[in-house]
């Protein structure tokens, strides 16, 4: 049935908020999909032979990039309901804090890659520590600033 009277367009109550919890939790499952997609994207530059300084700060980028790209269309649509209704502002607000924990992820994993004793799993742990860094910014960044969500005034 299609809503022929504009004012009931109007009246429509907004999505609400799944909470804190509920964001937290599709948060979670949200990022760990991302997160595969980003040691994927990651693992097989670094396999195709991105694995030197500096291919490999370059293979985190995109990575980055890729994971970040995905997750911000994912959880503006599924965890967030203020960002149901963002605009302009709000992938500005996204764009920068994404330009941070950029900086962030890929200056943890070059440091990680320096700091870590060789190993097998060397690279991938440097960018699990750098992915949970950025993670954690992302997460208060996302719902407190980027996707507020303002109260609704009464009139």
């Amino acid at each position: 049935m299609v809503a022929t009277d504009p004012q009931a367009d109007a009246t429509a109550v907004p999505p609400s908020s799944p909470g804190l919890l509920g964001q937290l939790i599709r948060f979670a499952l949200i990022g760990g999909f991302c997160a595969l997609v980003d040691l994927g994207t990651y693992s097989l530059l670094r396999a195709l032979g991105m694995d030197a300084t500096p291919w490999v700060d370059i293979a985190r980028a995109i990575s980055f990039v890729v994971g970040t790209t995905t997750a911000f269309f994912l959880n503006r649509r599924f965890t967030f309901a203020g960002g149901r209704r963002g605009g302009g502002a709000q992938v500005g607000g996204f764009v920068l804090l994404y330009a941070v924990t950029f900086f962030v992820a890929v200056g943890m994993n070059r440091w990680m890659l320096h700091l870590l004793p060789e190993s097998a799993w060397k690279a991938t742990l440097g960018w699990v520590i750098s992915q949970a860094t950025a993670t954690v910014i992302n997460f208060v960044m996302l719902k407190w600033v980027v996707f507020r969500e303002h109260p609704v005034k009464e009139n």
